[in-house]
């Protein structure tokens, strides 16, 4: 190689330039999405509306894609004026009205996910749920690591955070 391909190619040329235009361009990405350049924790917001519909775009002509029940959780991303950019438990980015969400208040089982009275890992089972069931959070005050739930039938226990999504 000779001078002239390092004078085109400022990374050769000055260490760590390529990193602080890695950097800018990730601080650039996140202000275009509306997050700061800051790591930022997770939002999350249930769905309010007995049902709502996502979409693939920030608009009514958009193609639906999905209608989703009343709890649902979903993570914010970023929001265009009445439209949020969401991201639901299987990864999938979409895109539902401002008004269809609401406070979070429920998660979503990961994975096969124990139900326990106490909030210790050898606690006594009090229910297992599958991938997928909704639960309703009621104490955000439990020790770290775990949630107070309760299942749609009225059993109410500890799960640990790990086993759920959408907290």
């Amino acid at each position: 190689m000779n001078d002239r391909t390092h004078a085109k190619d400022g990374a050769r040329r000055r260490p760590g330039f390529a990193l602080r235009r890695a950097a800018a361009a990730a601080a650039l990405c996140l202000a275009a999405a509306g997050l700061p350049a800051q790591a930022q924790e997770a939002q999350y917001r249930d769905v309010a509306s007995a049902a709502a519909i996502l979409y693939d775009g920030p608009s009514d002509r958009a193609r639906k894609l999905f209608i989703v029940v009343r709890g649902t959780p979903l993570e914010m991303l970023s929001t265009l004026n009445q439209w949020v950019k969401v991201r639901d438990m299987s990864g999938d980015v979409l895109w539902i009205h401002r008004g269809d969400l609401g406070e979070s208040r429920h998660v979503v089982a990961s994975t096969l996910a124990a139900i326990r009275r106490s909030a210790q890992i050898n606690g006594e089972l009090v229910l297992q749920v599958e991938r997928g069931v909704l639960l309703e959070v009621l104490d955000a005050s439990a020790p770290a690591g775990w949630l107070r739930v309760r299942h749609r039938d009225g059993a109410t226990g500890f799960v640990a955070a790990g086993e759920v999504w959408g907290r």
